[in-house]
């Protein structure tokens, strides 16, 4: 006690300091407790993940039976591949009133294509017109496909009638006028002791004589696409039909999703898009090296689709996905990794998958040997998406589609 002031001092209070061995009661047991709780709640949920995906991985079946394919390093989009917009200056034509208009012809300034839901339509004055159906409804679903058909591939022979090719059912001549159908050739009869699922594409000379067509796979059909690709299924032919002894040839086998078809313009080679290898092959027809065949252009910047002829005496290209560079490619990634490609099918469907593809549309222009000359791109796909053929006529450049509900026509005066 301070006696001078009357008052007792105190000493200050100390602040608490709590350390490992002085804690406050209580709390060492909640921290404990809260941490044996976040460790329990982790663990449950990490088993209740990893299990069912490990058992999915081991008993689940796998729909594909992927092969390691060797790409090179993909050609640096720059100088003539050098990306660009151009093809987001094309306008969508008959939106909403056509779905999938694969490939094109014309017979003077009428055009013709055919229709994901089994038609060959007519576009005339500006308007669309039914000519003709190669299947029968219902055509609403995947599983419908093959009943309803699919046209794909589809040209204008010398006496002014179409040559269709069906994915399912084989080739058909058309009567423009008349809607009358003709089956040329049937995918139920075997070629050389294999059957036909997937028939693509097909060109025929000027005077009639020979149609020249692909056969995608014996495995796998239409509908089943990214299976083919994903696969890399190398049961693919080039075959000619000759229509006057109704005989059908193999000219190449061994082909991996062989696609689109185009005669050079002396008609002494066919061009064929080999789509899994992104890659074209040439098969020589006449001349003295008929019967040969080699490569017009390989390790492209895309998976290339249909071939048609360019005013210029080249070839349009046509691709829907591409292999950037620089940037990265998914389908290359995978070539050497067969075992992510099974686990990927095993856990999610081929319709999913689609959905996780990026939409890059590209259109090449290739000189008569192969060069490039010029790209069209469209990256994301804003404008022209999921296209398979560029067809040339009167100045403009009409982009089929195997999915997307519209025709793009370009104006190439633009571009």
């Amino acid at each position: 006690m301070n006696e001078a002031g009357g008052l007792r001092q105190r000493r200050p209070i100390r602040p608490q300091v709590i350390t490992e061995d002085n804690q406050v009661p209580g709390l060492k047991d909640n921290s404990t407790y809260s941490s044996k709780v976040f460790r329990v709640t982790f663990m449950t949920l990490a088993v209740s993940l990893i299990f069912p995906l490990l058992g999915a991985m081991v008993f689940l079946d796998c729909p594909i039976n992927p092969q390691p394919l060797s790409f090179k390093e993909p050609p640096s989009l720059t100088g003539v591949l050098q990306p660009n917009v151009k093809l987001r200056q094309a306008e969508r034509i008959f939106e909403n009133q056509l779905i999938g208009p694969e490939s094109f012809s014309n017979i003077g300034d009428v055009m013709f294509t055919g229709t994901a839901d089994g038609r060959i339509v007519k576009i005339e004055n500006g308007e669309l017109t039914t000519v003709a159906r190669l299947g029968k409804g219902p055509c609403k679903t995947r599983e419908d496909e093959p009943t309803c058909g699919r046209p794909l591939g589809i040209r204008v022979g010398p006496n002014g009638t179409l040559f269709v090719v069906d994915a399912y059912q084989g080739i058909f001549e058309v009567n423009p006028n008349t809607g009358d159908v003709r089956q040329l050739l049937s995918s139920q009869t075997p070629i050389e002791g294999k059957k036909m699922s997937f028939v693509n594409d097909l060109a025929i000379t000027r005077d009639g004589r020979k149609i020249y067509f692909t056969d995608s796979s014996s495995k796998w059909q239409r509908r089943d696409y990214l299976l083919l690709v994903m696969e890399g299924t190398d049961d693919g032919r080039l075959l000619e039909y000759d229509t006057v002894t109704r005989e059908v040839k193999v000219l190449m086998d061994g082909l991996r999703f062989p696609n689109g078809v185009q005669l050079s313009p002396a008609e002494d080679f066919v061009l064929v898009a080999e789509t899994t290898m992104a890659r074209i092959r040439r098969f020589y027809v006449s001349g003295l090296m008929k019967g040969g065949a080699d490569m017009f252009v390989e390790n492209m910047p895309g998976f290339p689709d249909n071939v048609r002829g360019s005013s210029s005496g080249g070839y349009w290209v046509a691709m829907s996905v591409v292999r950037l560079n620089p940037g990265f490619s998914m389908m290359d990634f995978l070539s050497q990794r067969p075992w992510i490609k099974r686990i990927i099918f095993k856990l999610l469907s081929p319709e999913t998958l689609v959905k996780f593809v990026p939409r890059y549309s590209l259109v090449l222009e290739l000189g008569d040997t192969g060069a490039y000359r010029r790209s069209l791109h469209d990256p994301n796909g804003v404008v022209a998406a999921y296209i398979s053929e560029a067809h040339e006529q009167n100045g403009h450049l009409y982009l089929g589609s195997f999915r997307s509900p519209y025709i793009c026509r370009l104006n190439l005066e633009l571009v």
